[in-house]
């Protein structure tokens, strides 16, 4: 079988842990007989450095007739350190959410035993933590209008927006995934406060009805912030929306030790973007020390979700479990005795081949 991968390293770290994941995948397609084609482009800083766009049409082009895509981080200083810029990398990522219609980030939140000691939090908060966050991502105040300033320059605005639609789209997508888990859905609003979260509590209310053996309960977002660390495992899916899901969901991320251990899906309506969810980490590139674990996890998401392939989305979990109980891991996880990125990429690609 023939998987056509649009592949988007993007800016800092990007490039570096995406040919670790691009080791993975390809030890799977000579496992497993599958064909895996890999085809390029540029999206973020380097596109806006060669194109003049962060996210070109050619890059649309290819991201909308592949079957996946494998993005890596955008970002960079020169950018950030600008605030008098027009055009930043970010700008690419929210286009490539809206183009592509990608309208929900799915981040499975995991710990792994061999690594309970390297979170912030003691052992019994994290031991058994399974949370699957899901973030809706095409709607809210990143796209509000109106947006902009005064006239004097003093005085800023942004607007947030909702549609029934969009709420019901992805309450349904996380009540479909808790009926494949424990069956508690968590949706987090601020509905004391905004007309947006009182949509979506009534929203959720309604879908709830169609969804008979799902435990559906509401939470208000600070509070949400608060239990997250005091008590994660009280969580099995959560939905909520662009912003509060951003903040959330990074904060979520720390439960398990290192940024660099968590993947994500974005669903689209044509096709699906696979990425891990730490930024491009401009003070790492080109050093080779860059943890790649978040991103080969993100292709065994993509073998899962985009391409059905189970097993071999198994495979690759285990070969990254097998390198982490090894610690076979890169400087965030082992300061005394560290792998570089691509000796780590090897490591599991060989993993895969021996499993």
């Amino acid at each position: 079988m023939n998987y056509n991968i649009a592949v988007l390293p993007g800016d800092g770290i990007g490039p570096e842990i995406i040919e670790q994941a691009k080791k993975a995948i390809t030890a799977v397609g000579k496992k497993f007989n599958h064909t895996f084609i890999f085809n390029h482009a540029l999206v973020g800083a380097v596109a806006i450095d060669k194109t003049g766009s962060p996210f070109p049409t050619e890059t649309y082009d290819l991201c909308s007739s592949s079957d996946a895509v494998l993005f890596g981080a955008i970002g960079d200083p020169k950018y950030d350190n600008n605030p008098a810029a027009k055009v930043r990398p970010e700008q690419g990522l929210l286009a490539m959410r809206k183009e592509l219609g990608l309208y929900a980030n799915v981040r499975p939140v995991a710990t792994f035993s061999s690594l309970i000691d390297k979170s912030p939090l003691k052992k019994e908060i994290v031991q058994g933590v399974d949370i699957l966050m899901i973030r809706e991502l095409t709607g809210g105040i990143y796209f509000g209008k109106p947006q902009g300033r005064s006239e004097d320059g003093n005085t800023a605005y942004d607007s947030c927006a909702y549609s029934r639609f969009e709420i019901e789209r992805i309450v349904k997508l996380a009540c479909e995934y808790a009926m494949k888990r424990s069956k508690k859905v968590t949706v987090v609003d601020k509905a004391n406060v905004l007309a947006t979260s009182r949509l979506w509590r009534e929203t959720a209310v309604n879908i709830a009805k169609d969804f008979k053996d799902i435990t559906m309960d509401f939470m208000f977002v600070d509070n949400a912030a608060m239990q997250l660390i005091q008590f994660p495992k009280k969580f099995d899916v959560i939905v909520t929306e662009n912003m509060f899901g951003d903040i959330l969901s990074d904060e979520a991320s720390v439960l398990t030790g290192s940024l660099g251990l968590l993947p994500s899906a974005s669903i689209g309506l044509s096709t699906s973007v696979f990425e891990p969810i730490h930024g491009s980490y401009p003070q790492a590139a080109g050093k080779n020390i860059a943890n790649p674990l978040g991103t080969i996890l993100s292709a065994s998401m993509m073998c899962d979700l985009a391409f059905n392939l189970k097993k071999e989305a198994g495979v690759i979990r285990n070969a990254v479990e097998k390198s982490i109980e090894a610690d076979y891991v890169t400087v965030d996880l082992n300061r005394s005795d560290p792998k570089s990125t691509s000796q780590v990429g090897d490591w599991i690609a060989d993993c895969i081949l021996s499993i």
